[in-house]
């Protein structure tokens, strides 16, 4: 992966009041999330957007973690903010959604809020279920990686998708979707209409099985996958303000 300004791990002290850890997604890095961490930044909070291992390297680099490997990390970054701050929300995209799924669902009161985008905790795709037995044959695949609609806008992402690491991600599917039910903090999911690479069915499944009171459902009409650097990104970035600030105030929908 080329040395792109914002694909690297970042960190901002602001309020001791607000923190948000921000994670990105699979085979991406944190490049995807800088903008929005630079609007958060901007109201002042206090904002962690670490790179997961193996990101940010060589795709092979990703086969030989997991995903302890990935959740530890987002895990050390929510310790420093729930050290440094008030109130903790956690906010993620595709992969990054499931490991921020993980952390309410064992952090409970811990964390304020949950926002997610195009977030992922299974596919519909029949092949995934040989994706371990592949693994051990193939290294890679060809991505679907640069799902923006956005012209001429990249995320940057590997150029392959490294099957011992995806063979780890469908096993830690299971454990997110197996323990929804946990969640009940504050949950807003925007999901784009058109993605294609993961399905919207994810963001419906996570809304039927969180047990939160308080969530809201946003469809991204003119974004793909990587909405966060797409049309909606301005959507997506004032409506988790707008969330943090609700939802910070005691104020419920």
């Amino acid at each position: 992966m080329p040395d792109i300004e914002g694909a690297r791990a970042y960190a901002h002290d602001g309020s001791t009041e607000i923190g948000v850890l921000l994670s990105h997604g699979f085979t991406g890095s944190p490049f995807s999330m800088r903008p929005w961490a630079d609007h958060l930044v901007a109201q002042g909070y206090s904002v962690r957007v670490p790179l997961l291992p193996g990101h940010g390297t060589r795709w092979q680099d990703m086969n030989r973690t997991g995903w302890p490997d990935w959740y530890g990390t987002v895990s050390e970054s929510f310790a420093e903010l729930r050290e440094r701050c008030d109130q903790v929300f956690v906010f993620g995209l595709s992969m990054g959604g499931a490991l921020c799924l993980r952390l309410a669902e064992e952090h409970g009161d811990e964390i304020a809020g949950v926002v997610l985008v195009n977030p992922s905790i299974m596919t519909l795709r029949k092949e995934i279920r040989f994706v371990g037995m592949l693994s051990k044959i193939v290294p890679s695949v060809p991505p679907i990686s640069d799902d923006i609609a956005l012209a001429g806008v990249s995320e940057y992402a590997y150029p392959r998708t490294p099957l011992r690491a995806m063979a780890s991600l469908t096993k830690f599917w299971a454990f997110v979707r197996q323990d929804l039910a946990k969640v009940d903090q504050p949950l807003l999911v925007l999901h784009s209409a058109v993605d294609h690479v993961v399905e919207p069915e994810n963001s419906h499944e996570i809304l039927r099985g969180v047990s939160s009171t308080d969530a809201t459902e946003v469809v991204l009409e003119n974004s793909f996958h990587v909405a966060t650097l797409d049309h909606d990104a301005p959507l997506i970035f004032d409506s988790s303000v707008d969330f943090v600030r609700r939802v910070s105030a005691g104020e419920r929908v």
